[in-house]
């Protein structure tokens, strides 16, 4: 499925997940060496000076409480103003991430970044249910899909394999081996940051 570039939608409030991981800094790769394309989820300024490209795992509760506490400062201090631009790549730490993942690519422009957002914010529910299959299945009928639509994304093996893809290149080109895991300008960063730590990195990036 074709993606599109994302602008700044209006995004609902998360909830609190708790850990946090130890953060490292890692100088070691290049900007250009995974280069950010039409196929990418992009949210902000698709020209924006900065890219933080996100490795991210949709069951992954560091990624949850980064997508609740931390990005929406950067929304609006770095994103909304054209400042950064983020780039959203799935890098799933199991099964149910996968299929998460696949059928988040179902959902079209500006609503793909606030359908993240519902899951994010419901992950302790739905990832944790006696079906979470089932479990999210209705999450993505809030996004408009329904149970044919929601068993077709599941079935499409040619974006799973995307999906797959997508974290392999990542392995291979950043040696990410943990999410959330941030790409600043090419400069590798490990954790979920709070907003005045990510900020400040942003802030050398410019």
């Amino acid at each position: 499925m074709k993606r599109r570039q994302i602008l700044v939608n209006g995004a609902a409030a998360l909830a609190v997940l708790p850990g946090v991981p130890a953060l490292l800094r890692v100088p070691r790769a290049r900007a250009d060496e995974v280069p950010v394309t039409e196929e990418d989820r992009i949210l902000g300024n698709p020209d924006a000076p900065i890219t933080i490209i996100e490795y991210s795992s949709l069951t992954c509760p560091h990624c949850a409480r980064f997508h609740k506490d931390t990005l929406p400062a950067i929304k609006k201090i770095w994103i909304v103003p054209g400042k950064a631009r983020l780039v959203y790549r799935n890098f799933p730490l199991d099964g149910l991430a996968l299929r998460a993942a696949a059928v988040a690519s179902c959902v079209e422009g500006d609503a793909y970044f606030s359908f993240l957002d519902a899951l994010f914010r419901g992950q302790a529910q739905w990832s944790r249910a006696k079906d979470p299959t089932a479990a999210l299945a209705q999450v993505a009928r809030f996004a408009g899909i329904d149970q044919k639509g929601f068993d077709a994304c599941l079935a499409d093996k040619e974006e799973m394999d995307h999906i797959l893809k997508q974290k392999i290149d990542g392995q291979q080109a950043y040696n990410i081996n943990s999410t959330p895991t941030f790409i600043i300008n090419g400069e590798k960063v490990e954790g979920a940051l709070g907003p005045e730590q990510f900020g400040k990195l942003l802030a050398k990036a410019e």
